[in-house]
């Protein structure tokens, strides 16, 4: 039985990990230029309504590595408008072993996998993003090496990276804290659901240099994602006291990391010294995406 990477919340707190320890042998491979040709004559679809060079390039590219090929979908394939959803799925899922969307209504991703006969990866949708969570939490696994004890806040508009890390929260265990202005929060249903699960425990806060105190991580996002551009403006002019910058970053623990999913908005949602500072691991974070969705893949392609 086939099986989709939509949420964290599809994988199983053992599956996360297993995960994690395929991307270390990828990524040690890669640092090598050692062959990897897990998914030799696999070939990837990427469906693209929503465009990014990092989801492209990190999806394309290791496809390649794996030994496969992937195939770029632009937005003018209208999926969902053009053409219904499911009607795409099934087309597709007939020609490619796997599918990559990068979406912006969730429901049309979860329609993809409804009908789709090969695994589904989510890309990112405008309620979650989970190939850049499980790429960050790596990412701090490796300066880390564990995630015992880690206090991760996030600052910003409570967006699907926010929701995503809420996700992350409830399978595995930490201190996760959301800071943002009280028009702006992560999902409701999510945010109970990660405080239900009793693993983890989960703030909602309004007061940034309070949400930071001893913090491990911290973690922002640009304050007007794609589609919303009409709003930057105002949002800008609310989201300034949830600036990442020295000040707000003296707050937490010296050694504390720096995180953004990007693209970064120097001088808007985080400063350019903050964002190039020795604790920033913003440029690591990015080049993750590649290894933990190679791992992704393989897993969901070869169904271990």
């Amino acid at each position: 039985m086939k099986k989709d990477f939509l949420s964290i919340l599809d994988l199983t707190h053992d599956e996360i990990f297993e995960i994690f320890d395929l991307t270390k042998e990828l990524k040690e491979k890669t640092r090598r230029r050692e062959s990897h040709h897990l998914l030799e004559g696999y070939t990837l679809s990427m469906i693209f309504a929503k465009p990014s060079a990092r989801t492209r390039l990190s999806f394309e590219t290791g496809i390649y590595q794996l030994g496969g090929y992937g195939i770029y979908l632009s937005p003018h394939i209208g999926i969902g408008k053009r053409e219904a959803v499911k009607d795409v799925a099934r087309v597709i899922s007939g020609y490619n072993d796997l599918i990559m969307a990068r979406l912006f209504d969730h429901a049309h991703i979860e329609e993809l996998a409804k009908y789709s006969s090969v695994p589904v990866i989510n890309g990112l949708t405008d309620y979650n993003h989970p190939c850049q969570i499980m790429a960050d939490i790596y990412s701090i696994l490796e300066k880390r090496d564990s995630l015992d004890n880690l206090k991760v806040v996030y600052i910003g508009d409570g967006n699907n990276v926010a929701n995503s890390w809420l996700n992350f929260a409830s399978r595995v265990p930490m201190h996760i804290v959301i800071c943002t202005p009280a028009d702006y929060l992560p999902n409701k249903s999510t945010v109970e659901n990660c405080q239900n699960n009793n693993s983890s425990t989960v703030e909602i806060l309004s007061n940034p240099e309070e949400a930071v105190r001893d913090a491990d991580v911290v973690y922002t996002d640009v304050w007007a994602s794609m589609g919303q551009e009409a709003e930057a403006d105002s949002r800008k002019e609310i989201f300034q006291p949830y600036q990442v910058n020295k000040e707000l970053m003296s707050c937490a623990k010296k050694d504390a990391l720096i995180m953004h999913c990007l693209p970064a908005h120097r001088g808007d949602e985080i400063t350019d010294d903050v964002l190039e500072s020795t604790n920033s691991i913003v440029f690591e974070e990015a080049e993750n995406r590649l290894h933990v969705q190679k791992a992704i893949m393989v897993k969901l392609a070869k169904r271990i």
